[in-house]
């Protein structure tokens, strides 16, 4: 494509040469003005000159540069287009799409160039001149494409400028009121974005080093600090060979902390007064793995401060330890307040949709970032990358790689026929086994992959029978979710669980943590198969327009998505956007038209569905079966080394690695040339959610927000009864976890809680067994991800897909099925733990 700058359009036979020819072949517009008549259906003047436009190469060579010179005889405010039937045309019938009155049979469904039969060019009609504009969002489109062509030219006229604002000015009330509305929300993020950038930048990163240091029983290490402000907290971290959890120090090596502050007497206190806080580690015996621990304490005033460190152990060897402190200038209740209306702002603009979520994710880590600046705890940046979830990442982009290629086969258009023909036509038999068969392979693999595999299988099978794929693909994610929490391998929060070497002296293994659980999630599923159809009772599964109809959205989406991924850099870009939007008008009009044709029928189930088995068979296949077998090589393996990575050992690489090698594999095995068309397909708005979410998880974590909720979790079990305490703890323990990873991530919130229930079962006082606590905890994070749609990585992803694939879902779409299906299993997950636990006796 090539375009050029002119002041006029000048076509005589010295400038025209075979050298000039591909350039001087092809002349489109450069500018039109947005205007119309007053009826709406003429076209406003050209305003300005013409430059060149070659649309495409195969043009160069079929022009003839005798009849160029010819068509250059025409008034040079109109720009000539010349076809080889010896015709030529202004751009206002470009635009209209009058190409030959004689032969008009283009529809608009024709490609946007092409050649004729007759060696004419055939272009893409925009309109033919017989519609009247009585919508005036159809006029607000027409206008805004005169305008996107318009800026093509270098000058505008002044008539045209004020005809424009004329019809502008005629818009209905609606739109000037959602334009102030559009304008005022961007300005409220704008300025709230603007000031928590200026808040980050005011203070400086905590620039506290970490000190090496080595205790013994018989050498301690003394810190004096004396910078230190009136009202302040101190935020102390020490890292080393620690265990976590354990408050049991009977027979056992550890390391003693000791914060002493004296305030002198003066205006303010009679007497002098000296508070101590007394800290205690436990330490591995292994002496193997690096641990930070955190701890704050509040201070009185801005007297010297005493650290002792000291190792009480068996023998006399030396403890290495690393340990950092920090200034905190908030409380902790203001701390947890502060996270709560970050991450309460963030769920607003995802509630409401005033932002994308990937935008609104980002929002939120900036300000919760800035949040920990104005208390004096801003990370670094290397800390803050150090946040995200590379492994995830990694498994989410490798698996991207996979599905995009595996698309090209034709496989998934396959697979949705033979489901088709599994269901004999019935839409409820179809979604129970596609839920089943997600439940199934989530309690194996993880919940993102099945999501990655079954998603574009759902939406093409959905397609097939003319179904809302929204719909069946909220209850794909809910019953994989509830499968993930089968095993021990199915979801994040129980891999923490079982690798948790605490709970494993404790006889929380994987057989044993696998075998209750999955007892329990066969109840759920059992429960939740006929929940699931009440829900869906009212909803309308079927599409209750036609299917054409139904294909004609959906393409006039893909039209306008693949515009709006165009970047107008250059003005061989611009011209193309421009025709990709001449495209969706006429798909717009001619959807227009059949709805006013279109009786409105609720589509029914398919009774004759064998007759239809061989017509989608022929027009679903297998495209490229050699690449199918290679993309089905490649896939086996990776799957088969997610499975060994959960029960061998001695395989060192995680789930992301195996995901990236996976990737690399099929991109040398397919051999891709064109490595841009795979990179446009991976879901980088996804990727770009989830490392912000990881951030803003994380930051909310520094504000103590994850901890206060399992402390005040654990205060309310210890003020129950002593003969009610066990039947309270399992149902606060649920339904803290269920709500809590409805509304934040699971990963961060159970390996909070778990050290928090270690030491509720191991105090004196409360004297609860650990097990029945930590099944608790499995199921309601687990199980919890289904009440919104970022409580889970899987919703995250399939929302991610859907909506490339132009299906969507908000939300509130996700929410209205999601968080009763989530109070539901919970519900059943509550009950069979009471009944096993408290009921029959089981010693767990």
């Amino acid at each position: 494509m090539y375009l050029e700058n002119k002041s006029e359009l000048d076509l005589k036979s010295s400038g025209v040469t075979p050298g000039h020819q591909g350039r001087a072949s092809l002349r489109a517009a450069e500018a039109v003005a947005g205007s119309y008549g007053a009826a709406g259906q003429s076209y406003g003047e050209v305003a300005g000159n013409f430059g060149g436009l070659r649309l495409l190469e195969g043009f160069s060579g079929r022009r003839d540069s005798q009849k160029l010179q010819q068509s250059a005889a025409r008034p040079p405010g109109n720009c000539i287009i010349h076809a080889e039937d010896g015709h030529s045309f202004n751009v206002v019938n470009f635009l209209k799409g009058k190409n030959n009155p004689a032969n008009s049979s283009h529809t608009e469904r024709s490609p946007l160039l092409r050649f004729s039969q007759d060696d004419s060019i055939t272009y893409m009609t925009l309109y033919e001149g017989e519609e009247t504009w009585d919508n005036s969002l159809e006029l607000e489109r027409r206008c805004r494409l005169g305008s996107e062509v318009t800026s093509l030219s270098l000058s505008r006229s002044s008539s045209t400028e004020k005809d424009s604002l004329d019809l502008h000015l005629n818009f209905k009330l609606s739109n000037s009121m959602r334009s102030c509305l559009s304008v005022f929300k961007i300005a409220c993020i704008f300025i709230l974005v603007v000031l928590t950038s200026l808040f980050f930048s005011m203070y400086p990163d905590r620039d506290n080093p970490w000190r090496m240091l080595a205790v013994s029983p018989t050498e301690s290490f003394t810190l004096n600090l004396t910078d230190f402000r009136d009202n302040a907290l101190l935020k102390l971290q020490v890292g080393g060979p620690f265990m976590s959890g354990m408050v049991d120090l009977t027979n056992e090596e550890y390391v003693f902390i000791q914060v002493e502050q004296t305030e002198e007497a003066g205006p303010r206190r009679r007497r002098a007064q000296t508070v101590v806080y007394n800290w205690t580690i436990p330490l591995h015996s292994e002496r193997s793995d690096q641990i930070i621990t955190t701890k704050i304490f509040k201070m009185l005033s801005s007297d010297p401060i005493v650290i002792t460190v000291q190792a009480l152990l068996r023998g006399d060897a030396m403890v290495p330890l690393s340990m950092t402190h920090q200034s905190l200038y908030v409380t902790v209740e203001t701390q947890v307040i502060i996270a709560a209306v970050i991450l309460g702002g963030v769920y607003v603009l995802i509630i409401f949709e005033i932002v994308h979520r990937t935008l609104a994710a980002m929002l939120g880590s900036l300000a919760a970032l800035a949040a920990l600046a104005m208390i004096g705890d801003r990370p670094s940046l290397s800390t803050v990358v150090e946040w995200i979830d590379y492994e995830t990442l990694a498994l989410l982009f490798g698996m991207m790689i996979l599905v995009a290629i595996f698309s090209d086969t034709g496989f998934f258009d396959y697979c949705a026929v033979k489901a088709y023909q599994l269901a004999r036509g019935r839409v409820w038999p179809m979604i129970i086994i596609l839920c089943l068969i997600a439940a199934i392979l989530s309690a194996f693999l993880d919940n993102v992959t099945t999501m990655m595999l079954f998603t574009p299988v759902t939406i093409r099978l959905c397609e097939v029978l003319n179904l809302d794929p929204r719909h069946v693909l909220i209850a794909e994610v809910i019953f994989t979710n509830i499968g993930g929490a089968a095993t021990a391998v199915g979801d994040p929060p129980n891999v923490i669980i079982v690798s948790n070497q605490d709970l494993r002296k404790s006889g929380i293994d994987f057989a044993s943590f696998t075998g209750y659980m999955f007892l329990g999630v066969c109840l759920v599923l059992l429960t939740s198969f006929p929940f699931l159809r009440l829900l869906y009772w009212n909803k309308k599964l079927y599409n209750k327009e036609s299917s054409e109809i139904v294909e004609l959205r959906h393409e006039i989406r893909v039209w306008r998505q693949t515009a709006q991924c165009i970047n107008p850099a250059s003005r061989e870009e611009t011209a193309v956007k421009c025709l990709l939007m001449q495209k969706v008008l006429n798909l717009e009009s001619l959807l227009r038209i059949k709805l006013k044709t279109f009786q409105r029928e609720i589509s029914q189930e398919d009774k004759n569905w064998e007759s239809n088995i061989q017509e989608l068979q022929k027009k679903h296949r297998i495209t490229d079966r050699v690449l199918l077998v290679k993309c089905v090589s490649v896939l086996g393996v990776v799957i088969f080394m997610f499975f060994l990575n959960s029960f061998v050992p001695s395989i060192h690489l995680d789930l992301g690695w195996i995901a990236i090698l996976g990737a690399l594999w099929l991109l040398v095995l397919a051999d891709i040339q064109d490595f841009d068309i795979i990179l446009h397909r991976v879901e980088w708005a996804t990727l770009l959610f989830f490392a912000a979410l990881f951030v803003l998880m994380e930051a909310l974590a520094q504000l103590q927000l994850i901890d206060y909720i399992g402390v005040q979790t654990a205060l309310l079990i210890k003020a129950v009864p002593e003969d009610q305490r066990l039947a309270v703890a399992i149902i606060l323990v649920m339904w803290v976890s269920a709500l809590a990873s409805s509304l934040i991530d699971n990963i961060p919130f159970t390996a909070t809680m778990i050290p928090v229930l270690i030491n509720l079962s191991q105090d004196a006082d409360v004297n609860l067994p650990i097990k029945p606590l930590i099944f608790a905890l499995a199921m309601g994070a687990c199980l919890g991800g289904n009440g919104t749609l970022i409580g889970a990585s899987a919703n995250v992803v399939c929302a991610g897909i859907a909506e490339q694939h132009g299906y969507g879902f908000s939300f509130m779409e996700f929410f209205r099925l999601g968080f009763p299906m989530m109070l539901m299993t919970c519900t059943m997950g509550m009950c069979y733990l009471l009944a096993t636990v408290i009921g029959l006796g089981w010693n767990l």
